[in-house]
């Protein structure tokens, strides 16, 4: 039996309709990514954390095997199912990790502030004067002045000397550095692929198995997107859907120029990565270079999550701290369509409380006069392109006539991400034959989809199919609840809207009560 029907009063005639009692978790505008990991990976937990509020999970493909992941992605869809509700699926790709080499002791050496240390290309184990960095590319593309950040930033150094094979450094922020720490090159572009060999191996992995959405780690610059794409349209199986691509944006040279709105433009969607943000960034810069990432993206109309450490203390805490909270209360404030778990849900103690914590600050936000007055304010008002134009006019007509949903017909989104963009005042009703265009929009602000599998395309039909999972939903509980349609005619037009429609709850048959029958 369908979850959503399971809620539905008893007292109603057979075969008549009715809405879910519950339908808060599907009336939310802001959606919530949650990482699955040994704390979230049984089907009861990840059940517990759909309906708690999850529209979105993260297979983070750094830790355990492909075949972890498909029984993850399994138990994904039997939920799905279930509930006749799309959940799309993410998977994150690791990226190239930047390393020293070794030392001859194993506690590493300690080196002080103001000393000097050489990394180069020796494969001698290192020592308090030097050690390997088995990264050309870094000694190739730093110059003097560079900055140089050791174990996610708690070392610091400057490049004081560049010579064949090596880097002279002074040490400005001294510590202990062991084997295989971490490195950060904030001031320099590598020239090296986004994808290592594990990467692509994952990749093939994910387009095999059916992820809805794929995350590029270690952007640079937006020839990384094209590499991304040309890869899985190479490697792509023949009958599956294309993933979604979303680049996760944590390097200053995203910044460069005209970097961000190139890369934005190219994929489809944006993932704050806040982590090596926060460590190639000063941490003053990271809340405003978050703001122009949210910006970029509702000016492009792509969907945009914010990320790390956003409930961090619920690890270990039933209860965030009030500045964690006042952080994901500022991401939905900033227009974020999304927000994101990662330790919280994949490894803590109270998995079901960070999520369920998120849908209450998220309810919180936008129910505040504030919130609602920026989206009316944010709306773009003036376009000359006709479809725009036509949802631009369809979140009119509902605010005039208090509808209660948008409803947008569309093949592959695109259609509905635009009226996403308009940040409306009512949910979005997606309306989709492919279940994968429904998962992927999963991700978009406002928007809830179903999927209409019907060879019929007659509009009465297709007007009758958004009726129904307008009820299911629970976006309307009454007959002569209004609904405003857009669609675009004839059927099967990629991107077209040119045709509004108000349609009563009860079906196109019917207005003020009164139903023609023909």
């Amino acid at each position: 039996m369908n979850a959503d029907r399971a809620e539905v009063e008893t007292t109603t005639p057979p075969g008549i309709a009715q809405p879910p009692k519950l339908v808060q978790r599907w009336r939310k505008s802001t959606k919530q990514l949650a990482t699955l990991g040994p704390a979230s990976n049984t089907k009861e937990m990840i059940e517990k954390l759909f309906l708690s509020g999850a529209d979105v999970f993260r297979l983070n493909f750094s830790h355990g095997s492909q075949e972890e992941k498909l029984v993850l992605l399994n138990t994904i869809r039997e939920i799905e199912e279930k509930y006749s509700h799309p959940i799309a699926i993410l998977g994150d790709l690791q990226g190239p990790k930047l390393r020293v080499g070794q030392f001859s002791s194993v506690d590493g050496v300690k080196l002080e502030t103001g000393s000097t240390f050489r990394f180069d290309l020796n494969e001698a184990k290192g020592d308090s004067n030097r050690v390997m960095l088995p990264h050309p590319e870094i000694i190739e593309a730093s110059e003097v002045g560079h900055v140089l950040l050791i174990d996610d930033g708690k070392m610091k150094m400057t490049v004081r000397e560049k010579g064949e094979g090596f880097l002279e450094c002074f040490v400005d922020v001294g510590g202990k550095i062991k084997d295989r720490k971490g490195v950060n090159t904030p001031d320099s572009v590598l020239e090296i692929s986004p994808l290592t060999a594990k990467d692509r191996s994952d990749l093939e992995y994910m387009l095999k198995i059916g992820v809805d959405w794929v995350a590029l780690s270690f952007v640079q610059q937006a020839k990384d997107i094209v590499e991304i794409n040309e890869l899985i349209k190479e490697k792509l199986p023949k009958g599956m859907a294309k993933p979604a691509v979303m680049a996760k944006i944590e390097k200053p040279s995203c910044f460069f120029g005209n970097e961000l709105e190139n890369i934005v433009d190219l994929c489809d969607g944006i993932m704050v990565a806040r982590g090596d943000l926060g460590v190639e960034c000063p941490p003053e810069d990271v809340p405003i270079l978050q703001k122009q990432i949210i910006n970029a993206c509702k000016e492009c109309g792509k969907p945009v999550v914010v990320a790390t450490q956003m409930l961090e203390s619920m690890i270990e805490s039933p209860t965030p701290t009030r500045a964690e909270a006042s952080d994901v209360a500022t991401a939905i404030f900033d227009g974020a369509d999304a927000i994101m778990l990662s330790a919280e849900s994949a490894a803590g103690d109270f998995p079901v409380e960070s999520v369920e914590m998120q849908q209450r600050i998220i309810n919180r936000v936008e129910a505040d006069p504030d919130y609602i007055k920026n989206l009316n304010t944010s709306s773009d008002s003036k376009t000359t392109d006709p479809t725009d134009a036509i949802t631009l006019a369809a979140r009119q007509v509902a605010n005039s006539v208090a509808a209660k949903s948008l409803v947008c017909f569309t093949l592959r989104g695109s259609t509905v991400l635009r009226a996403s963009k308009g940040r409306p005042s009512v949910p979005i009703l997606a309306i989709t034959p492919f279940k994968n265009t429904a998962r992927q929009l999963a991700l978009s602000w406002g928007v809830y989809a179903a999927v209409t599998e019907t060879e019929d395309d007659e509009f009465a039909t297709v007007l009758r199919n958004a009726c129904r999972a307008a009820l299911q939903k629970g976006l309307v509980t009454n007959p002569d609840d209004l609904l405003v349609v857009t669609a675009g005619l004839p059927f099967g037009t990629p991107g077209a809207a040119n045709v509004i429609r108000v349609v009563p709850a009860a079906g196109p048959e019917c207005w003020d009560g009164v139903c023609r029958i023909d």
